[in-house]
């Protein structure tokens, strides 16, 4: 990160996805999104005083199934009525910042708290054509359901064995991020 312009950086939503993939009854994948997220990003003048922090809306979740999304916003999976929503705060970036690096941090869903490691890529930094200073990044991980309490699952056939829905879900994140006007000013 030290490519990047010292400040802090706010997550451009609409330009950004939260996506997810988990394997369905051992045969095929289902996906799904994130469409409310929102976050910050410090970039220290040294990479050990840079963080950030992103919260999801659970109850945004979009699997282009609205009964599947009903189910998972539900007690069975997040129970969104009691946790609306999950948080990542990073403790670490391991790597060449400027590049490709690891981004560790606290994940919280469904009220439990675990460390996780993303593999994650700095895009750049540029000027749009609106004036605005943007940065992007890529990330990706894996975590396990079972890990944040989420335990739910139907038995498929004994001749098939196995479950409906798999413990890991593969996480793939594009992120947008914009510096104030007045911070990017003084660039």
């Amino acid at each position: 990160m030290t490519a990047m312009t010292p400040g802090t950086w706010n997550l451009d939503a609409t330009h950004t996805d939260v996506d997810f993939t988990v394997r369905h009854a051992g045969i095929s994948k289902v996906r799904g999104t994130f469409n409310a997220v929102e976050g910050s990003l410090v970039i220290g003048e040294d990479r050990n005083a840079s963080s950030v922090k992103v919260t999801i809306d659970a109850n945004s979740i979009d699997t282009g199934q609205p009964d599947r999304d009903g189910h998972i916003k539900s007690a069975d999976f997040f129970e969104t009525e009691a946790h609306p929503n999950m948080v990542f705060e990073s403790t670490e970036v391991r790597g060449d910042a400027a590049g490709e690096f690891v981004l560790a941090g606290n994940l919280t869903i469904k009220g439990v708290s675990r460390p996780v490691e993303l593999k994650a890529e700095f895009g750049g930094q540029t000027v749009d054509a609106f004036g605005m200073t943007r940065a992007g990044f890529e990330a990706t991980g894996e975590i396990s359901r079972k890990e944040f309490g989420i335990t739910w699952n139907a038995p498929l056939q004994a001749a098939a064995g196995g479950v409906l829905v798999s413990d890991a879900v593969k996480i793939q994140i594009d992120a947008s991020f914009v510096l104030p006007a007045e911070e990017g000013a003084q660039a």
